[in-house]
């Protein structure tokens, strides 16, 4: 019988690519989305759930609302039973802006769906975990978490504190089996990349020691180290081509 994950954010980029690893690994997937166009995004990756001989649901709900994740965790148990094996929190947005020159309200959007949507999803599928008395919970957090970038100081303010959620979490629910971890991405290949000049690109590239952006890829690889790591819990992990060794 296969495995139930829950992936915040999983219609495309790092989400898209967890989704399909998790696939592989034998979990039926359960996303949510926003936007219209997300949704059909996510109606590939179920396609190719489905290839892969397994299942999956998509669900549109503001993940930044305790309501929208009730509603995300409502139909995955539903639909697969109330075992939930892995919650990957993914969701994340970035206003990339200078602090003082943003509104008050574009920075309690981005808190929302970069931390609460966190929060709010582990308080509520972490009473599934308990019962089980086993779960894995993987954080995206961010480079950002780990050191300062100039015009992100609300994003990094939000990657830093999932660290901290991370590792509170994993003391508090060790004794349940319950293992959290985050990952902490450096820079990747994905749609925020598109539309930046090539020579830019290269030369941010030329910047990693590894000399290369990376892919996806490598951040499923590094979820799916976290999940069937049985002795790993209350670790960050940064893939990120060498340019931060913390």
């Amino acid at each position: 019988m296969a495995k139930l994950a829950i992936v915040t954010g999983g219609s495309r980029g790092l989400g898209r690519a967890m989704v399909l690893r998790l696939g592989k690994m034998g979990y039926n997937v359960v996303m949510n989305y926003v936007s219209d166009s997300s949704g059909k995004e996510c109606e590939k990756n179920l396609k190719e759930l489905r290839e892969m001989g397994v299942d999956g649901l998509y669900i549109q709900a503001d993940a930044s609302s305790y309501e929208g994740c009730e509603k995300v965790v409502k139909a995955a148990v539903e639909k697969f039973g109330n075992k939930i094996d892995v919650l990957v929190n993914n969701a994340g947005v970035s206003n990339n802006a200078a602090f003082y020159q943003q509104n008050h309200k574009d920075y309690e959007w981005l808190v929302g769906v970069n931390l609460f949507s966190a929060m709010h999803m582990t308080r509520i599928v972490l009473p599934y975990m308990v019962e089980a008395e086993e779960g894995n919970i993987v954080n995206i957090s961010s480079i950002g978490g780990l050191m300062g970038v100039a015009n992100q100081a609300d994003y990094c303010a939000t990657k830093a504190a999932i660290i901290g959620f991370t590792r509170s979490l994993a003391v508090e629910y060790a004794n349940k089996n319950i293992r959290v971890n985050a990952i902490c991405p450096g820079m990747i290949d994905t749609d925020i990349l598109k539309g930046v000049n090539q020579d830019e690109l290269n030369a941010l590239a030329a910047m990693i020691p590894l000399g290369r952006i990376g892919d996806s890829e490598c951040i499923a690889g590094s979820m799916q180290y976290l999940i069937e790591n049985d002795y790993t819990t209350g670790v960050y992990l940064t893939p990120n081509g060498g340019i931060l060794m913390p």
